[in-house]
């Protein structure tokens, strides 16, 4: 970098370049550089809206690069695409004068390419917004120029529509991609019997454990700082109240967490649990995630036990075992856009296939290990129906005597609002409709 770029922009293009060249995640690397570097509150919030601003945007800004340009992006070295997207951003979408964005940006710049640098963001400045607007389309059609307005890859743009027809919300792509696009407020959970709604703040606008945060730092919130509330979407918690709230809590039950890191579910899980006398095991894979699950956990006394390990072995180690099991499968995560911005660009067609198999291995592994009669409720933080709805579908021919419940029914009675109408027994949330992650949970149960 060539020059002295203010403190925000120089963490915001460090972020930049990690999630491109690392493959780091922006919402854990994020608030560790802005404290190393000891941003003021006002920098850190101006860092935090460049990185995922630029993030969120960077498809719809390397179309209005390459039209700057005179050239295409794939021609730009990725360092100095980087600092371009940087730039766009602070012009198109912030309120920072022009010339202070450019010239801060072109500080950030290799020296070799501050000239093309300089002109690039120069040529973008002297067009409004709303001319861009117009522009970005231009020569594009069907899904193509959708991907350039929009900032979504055309193959996600496909999914999206698929899914939204499948769950009967034709005509509603142009919203969801809106909303993809718009960050999310902060939800809070009330880990209930250790936590009020109240206390916490204002009510959420579906589930009953939900609190707005109010303004600030989520952790200067007494009780999340505590420990017992919690950072937390909504549609991730209705994931695992429907589990918990289908019906009575039996004390003794055994409960499994298969894919528990990093713990959100997990630990309001372990507070139903603790309320109705049952007993949670959760189980996490990489032993890094295992202890951000230990961490959420701690809270509770006892804290339940964490394992590790596939999460796969306890079809074989604990045939019938448990009387609830919640799968939160790894998935593609294109339902949560709105707060992993990058995981737009991260992800690849290509890697539906492996996804959709590691799936139905922990999903069959799931009901192995169900008792008769138990629940298993199987979510993913995405829409893709390939993920969701071909993988119930697959189970419950793989696994005569297994039943989809209607998930959408058992939601009704749990959420604080009217969740609409939807196609067949699973619920599929979305950011347009619900205001949370497009989560989608099927209750199944093994006939006793």
């Amino acid at each position: 970098m060539s020059g002295r770029a203010s403190p925000a922009r120089r963490v915001a293009a460090e972020v930049l370049a990690a999630v491109r060249e690392d493959d780091a995640y922006a919402n854990l690397l994020l608030p560790a550089r802005i404290a190393q570097a000891r941003l003021s509150p006002a920098d850190a919030g101006l860092a935090t809206e460049l990185t995922y601003g630029t993030l969120r945007m960077q498809g719809r800004y390397d179309r209005i690069i390459a039209l700057a340009a005179g050239r295409d992006v794939a021609a730009i070295d990725l360092p100095v695409l980087d600092v371009l997207r940087l730039g766009v951003h602070q012009l198109l979408a912030t309120r920072i004068p022009p010339h202070a964005a450019v010239g801060d940006t072109v500080a950030l710049a290799p020296r070799r390419a501050t000239g093309f640098v300089n002109g690039v963001l120069r040529a973008v400045a002297r067009t409004t917004p709303e001319e861009w607007d117009a522009r970005v389309g231009e020569g594009l059609d069907g899904d193509a120029r959708i991907a350039a307005e929009t900032s979504h890859p055309s193959w996600v743009i496909g999914v999206l529509r698929e899914a939204l027809a499948a769950d009967g919300r034709d005509g509603e792509l142009g919203d969801l991609l809106a909303a993809d696009n718009i960050p999310p407020a902060v939800s809070l959970v009330a880990l209930p019997g250790i936590a009020e709604v109240a206390e916490v703040g204002e009510p959420g606008g579906v589930s009953p454990t939900a609190a707005r945060a109010p303004g600030g730092d989520p952790a200067a919130v007494p009780a999340v700082a505590a420990g017992r509330a919690r950072v937390q979407d909504e549609g991730s918690q209705l994931a695992a109240l429907v589990l918990s709230r289908a019906r009575e809590i039996r004390p003794g039950e055994r409960w499994l967490d298969l894919c528990a890191g990093p713990g959100g579910k997990a630990a309001l899980l372990a507070a139903e649990a603790r309320l109705g006398g049952a007993e949670l095991t959760a189980n996490e894979l990489v032993p890094a995630r295992a202890g951000l699950v230990r961490k959420a956990l701690a809270v509770l006394d006892p804290a339940p036990e964490v394992v590790v390990g596939d999460g796969a072995r306890f079809g074989q180690t604990h045939p019938g075992g448990f009387d609830r099991i919640l799968l939160d499968a790894p998935c593609t995560g294109l339902g949560a856009l709105r707060r992993r911005p990058e995981a737009r660009w991260r992800k690849q067609q290509a890697d539906v296939p492996e996804l959709v198999a590691l799936q139905e291995r922990l999903l069959d592994a799931a009901v192995a290990a169900l008792a008769p009669g138990g629940l298993l409720a199987y979510v993913t933080c995405s829409p893709h129906p390939a993920e969701t709805r071909a993988v119930v579908a697959g189970a419950l021919d793989r696994h005569p005597g297994l039943v989809a419940l209607d998930t959408r029914a058992v939601a009704a009675g749990v959420a604080t609002s009217d969740l609409g109408p939807g196609t067949g027994p699973a619920l599929q949330l979305w950011p347009h409709r619900h205001g949370t992650d497009a989560m989608f949970i099927q209750l199944l149960t093994r006939e006793a």
